[in-house]
């Protein structure tokens, strides 16, 4: 049995990685990603954070939350985000009963201040790229990436090279 012990903080900022079980390429259809979307907002109205960033590639998905202040629970959120998208898509079951989609649990860090802030940000948003999909973090369809140009936080073009912030991270 692991030692793993996850940091709850009221009112923190998350980075999370999620992975889909087997590695299967589920988010290759865009219905799935509106699947995906819908079982946020469903999971928000219930139980309220702040998406900052994300970025879906095909067999996983990397995010940056706020918890609202005196609430530690993204657990619990995970576990309603992935329920609800698991009940409206079909998949084998497991001899425990489980459906295949997702794998049981998630990779969490908490964000210690600005510079760690923005270095998973760039991460999010670089990771169409160092996985081969696009050649720019601007190409990929399924990130938050524009809204961060639009907010003046990238330049568009930003990405076309490795950023020196995230050579060394690894979340998968």
């Amino acid at each position: 049995m692991s030692d793993y012990r996850r940091v709850y903080i009221p009112g923190g900022t998350y980075f999370f990685t999620l992975v889909t079980y087997g590695r299967q390429p589920i988010f290759t259809d865009c219905g799935q990603i509106e699947l995906l979307r819908h079982s946020f907002r469903e999971v928000k109205a219930k139980r309220p954070f702040d998406l900052l960033a994300t970025v879906v590639l095909p067999d996983h998905l990397h995010c940056l939350w706020r918890l609202p202040e005196g609430d530690a629970d993204f657990s619990t959120r995970w576990q309603m985000v992935k329920t609800v998208f698991s009940r409206r898509i079909p998949a084998k079951i497991r001899k425990d009963g489980a459906k295949t989609i997702w794998q049981p649990r998630f990779y969490e860090h908490s964000i210690r201040d600005e510079s760690d802030f923005n270095k998973h940000l760039d991460y999010i948003h670089y990771n169409p790229v160092k996985h081969g999909l696009v050649a720019s973090p601007g190409e990929w369809p399924h990130s938050s990436f524009a809204r961060f140009v639009t907010l003046g936080w990238y330049a568009g073009n930003w990405g076309d090279i490795m950023p020196p912030d995230v050579e060394d991270m690894e979340h998968e």
